[in-house]
């Protein structure tokens, strides 16, 4: 559905309301912020930052929404690559100069600044504030929960970080956040990308079934033909990484994290696809009330389970929510047929006879480096032929077909 100079006028405006009420809040809430971390002046300074941030980034955000129904998202792309190249480029100037932690503080500012000019070159777009009941009414029924989902994640995940922080202690937390990022990277860098590109294309075919299931039929094939190898792998080889790595020893004792870590992010790669299908549907209730649950379900869980199994309570948390995938796909199948198994079958099989072909190589007589080396590259031929020959899938031929589709 086309949506009319009035409707992006209308939303913008009570977007920015929001936010700049909720910006509000945090510069009223320093001082509380200050003395529960007990942040330095240079924390402050930074915290300041990411709200100025947090109200220039939603500038962007109808720039951004025509881009996506137009389907280029290689123009979203060009944005963030700008935006994290000022971002780095900044942080290190300013660091070799001595700038300390200020030098974050700027490059925030400096990121969300030159986000905001680059997006608007790209896709222009007049802001506006106007209010007209009637788009609002008719946006609301959809934008509200969809919205104040994109709220309760902040809720759910970057808050539940402050509360760790406070409890656990901030060593323990950059356990945490090590464990963490390694254990998603392959979700960072392959399904965040698809996953951007579903929900349009989902809302596109929402009328023609048998198209859209096999949309979603590939979605999970493809997710899994990369995600379940890459996981299998990285539960394999990061303890051998941190042993090649000297500056990396300092984080053995976050593998037993990472090992949970990548099991929850595994659940959970397999929940996205379906709530961005059942947004797609128009069916953005049923995601605002998992969202409720699983935010619900984390500041209940959280506490408790860290009290009993310290740092390993958070992860322990996240497995028992990413585990309610199932539930995700239940709900999907109500409003589609889709097949599950059948797509994540070949991936599951053949990354598990990739990791016998792996382990089996670490017993090869080389020093510890080259033998990583083999070895991972035994393990990518015996996934790849695996699919081939056991399958009748050819790996990259999938990939060749997978970048033809995005570019």
């Amino acid at each position: 559905k086309e949506i009319d100079r009035n409707d992006e006028r209308t939303v913008f405006t009570v977007q920015q309301l929001l936010i700049i009420t909720l910006v509000i809040i945090g510069f009223t809430l320093t001082k509380s912020i200050q003395n529960f971390y007990r942040l330095p002046s240079q924390g402050i300074l930074l915290y300041h930052a990411l709200l100025i941030g947090f109200f220039l980034s939603s500038l962007k955000t109808l720039p951004s929404i025509i881009l996506e129904r137009k389907i280029q998202f290689q123009k979203i792309v060009l944005v963030q690559i700008i935006e994290n190249t000022c971002f780095y480029l900044t942080v290190i100037i300013l660091a070799i100069l001595g700038w300390g932690l200020n030098s974050f503080s700027l490059a925030v500012i400096i990121r969300s600044i030159i986000g905001v000019i680059t997006i608007y070159i790209i896709s222009p777009w007049k802001p506006g504030v106007a209010f007209s009941f009637p788009s609002f009414k008719k946006l609301v029924s959809f934008g509200l929960p969809f919205q104040t989902t994109s709220l309760l994640a902040l809720v759910k995940d970057d808050l539940i970080t402050l509360y760790l922080g406070k409890v656990l202690g901030f060593q323990f937390l950059g356990y945490i956040g090590w464990a963490k990022k390694w254990a998603e990277a392959p979700i960072r860098i392959i399904m965040d990308n698809i996953n951007r590109i579903l929900f349009p294309l989902f809302s596109r075919l929402q009328r023609e079934k048998q198209k859209l299931t096999r949309l979603v039929e590939k979605a999970i094939f493809y997710q899994s033909l990369f995600i379940v190898p890459a996981t299998f792998g990285l539960v394999l080889t990061m303890d051998k990484f941190i042993q090649i790595i000297p500056k990396y020893l300092r984080w053995q004792p976050a593998l037993p994290l990472f090992y949970l870590f990548c099991l929850s992010a595994l659940f959970s790669s397999y929940s996205t696809p379906f709530i961005n299908l059942l947004n797609g549907l128009g069916q953005v209730k049923i995601s605002f009330y998992f969202m409720i649950f699983w935010t619900a379900l984390t500041w209940i869980l959280t506490p408790l389970l860290t009290k009993t199994y310290s740092l390993y309570g958070f992860p322990f948390t996240l497995i028992i929510l990413s585990s309610t995938f199932l539930l995700v796909i239940q709900q999907a199948k109500k409003y589609l047929e889709f097949q599950v198994i059948k797509n994540v079958f070949p991936a599951f099989i053949s990354s598990c006879l990739m990791v016998a072909a792996t382990n089996l190589s670490f017993r090869l007589p080389f020093n510890l480096t080259l033998t990583l080396l083999v070895a991972i590259l035994i393990g990518i031929i015996t996934y790849g032929l695996t699919l081939l020959l056991i399958f009748k899938v050819n790996l990259f031929e999938e990939i060749k077909l997978l970048l033809n589709k995005n570019g």
